[in-house]
Parts: structure tokens; sequence; C-alpha cells
């Protein structure tokens, strides 16, 4: 694999941004930005391509300065309480290709000071979309449990989100599945550490993770009835 575009200059650059999380102050430092953080990645995304092609074909990987797989790092303050302009990690999204017709699963990494992941599936998915993953799991729950707790991908990733306080409706309370069931995330994630993300290896180990993911996307694309 080429080496790793990514330094220490880039978490330096993201706690500085939260601490001085204002425009005039990203507009004075805007070029820093662009050298060390919007461009290596960019050349980082890039690395992913080829290797990806071949173990997650349905996965975009956009090596892009905008509209790509890194996720513009202005927020969106029209409905939020929080108005600081900026965030403070960098995102880069994965998207599956089916994605602009439903909401498809995908991949995440996060970059931030205080903690990264690689995350893998559906966080809140809409309403269709839930239903079907749950009628899978229903009638697949050998299957479901075996995508997310072999020992390799166990290793690495846990499911996290957020689970209904009540069991889903058509689903009874006593259904040997309703801890699954109830699940309203489908997301699995596995932590890097920032010596992870800076180090040589850094792309082998994301593909790694990725292709450890596999079984956990095919059983969610199929609840959708999409290729993974």
């Amino acid at each position: 694999m080429p080496d790793n575009p990514l330094t220490p200059a880039l978490f330096e650059f993201l706690e500085d941004l939260r601490d001085h999380n204002e425009r005039d102050w990203f507009n004075e430092h805007k070029s820093v930005y662009e050298q060390v953080v919007r461009d290596p990645v960019v050349a980082w995304i890039e690395q992913w391509i080829r290797p990806l092609a071949r173990s997650a074909p349905m996965l975009s990987v956009v090596a892009k300065r905008s509209r790509g797989s890194l996720i513009r790092i202005h927020r969106d303050t029209r409905f939020s309480r929080d108005k600081t302009p900026y965030k403070t990690n960098v995102g880069i999204s994965l998207r599956h290709q089916a994605d602009g017709d439903i909401h498809a699963p995908g991949v995440y990494v996060h970059l931030a000071p205080d903690e990264c992941f690689l995350g893998a599936g559906c966080w809140r998915p809409p309403r269709e979309a839930l239903a079907a993953i749950r009628a899978s799991i229903d009638a697949n729950p050998k299957e479901y449990q075996q995508a997310h707790r072999r020992k390799a991908f166990a290793a690495d990733f846990k499911l996290a989100g957020e689970r209904l306080k009540t069991s889903p409706r058509d689903y009874a309370k006593d259904h040997p599945m309703i801890d699954e069931l109830r699940r309203i995330d489908f997301i699995a994630v596995s932590p890097l550490t920032r010596q992870d993300v800076l180090a040589n290896d850094a792309t082998s180990e994301i593909v790694r993770r990725i292709r450890l993911a596999k079984p956990w996307m095919q059983f969610l694309c199929g609840a959708m009835d999409i290729p993974y």
C-alpha cells in the first residue's frame, strides 16, 4: 500500500478548530485545513478505491474535494440549537450504490481528536427499511446471529445504537429475538485509535475491517433485496 498521507497535523487542526469554531478563524486558516485535512483525506480515500472495488464493489468510494466520500466540514445549523458553523471531526461516508433510491446500508469512518471509529450498517433507517430488516431477522434468526457473532467480526465490532423501550408492532414481547427486533439502529462500530489512523498500514486496516463486516452488510442488504 502507498504511504499514509495523514499526519498528526490533522488532529491538531481539529483541536484548534474545536477551540476557535468561528467563521473568521476558519477563513484565516482555510489553507491549513486544505493542506493538512481535506487534501490528505481525499488522497487517503483514493487509496481505498482499488482494494474495495474487489471486496466491496457496491460501495461508492469517491475521492473528491467536494460532493464525494469526504463529508463537508460545514454544519447545517438551520434546525439546530448549536450554531457553531463547523464540524470538529472528519467524516467519510461510503454509500451503497443503491442509496439514491432507498436508505441502503453503508460504511462511515469518523476521525476526531477524542474518538475515531468505523461504522457499518444503517443508522436510523426509515420505516420501510427498518420493517424489512426486522422481517428478515424474524425469518432468518440464525443467519442474523451468525452475521454479527462470528469470532473475527466480534473481535473488532460491537453493535451500537438505540432500542425501543417496548416491543415493535407485530412482534410479541416474548419473541425469542425481541432484543434485536427492538433495535432502531443496525450499526456495527469498530473503534480506531489515533495510532491506527496514522499508521503506515492505515489503508490496509480500513480495508480489512470493511471486509470483516461483509456478512453483516450482506444480511442488511439482503433484507432490502439489494446486492452487496
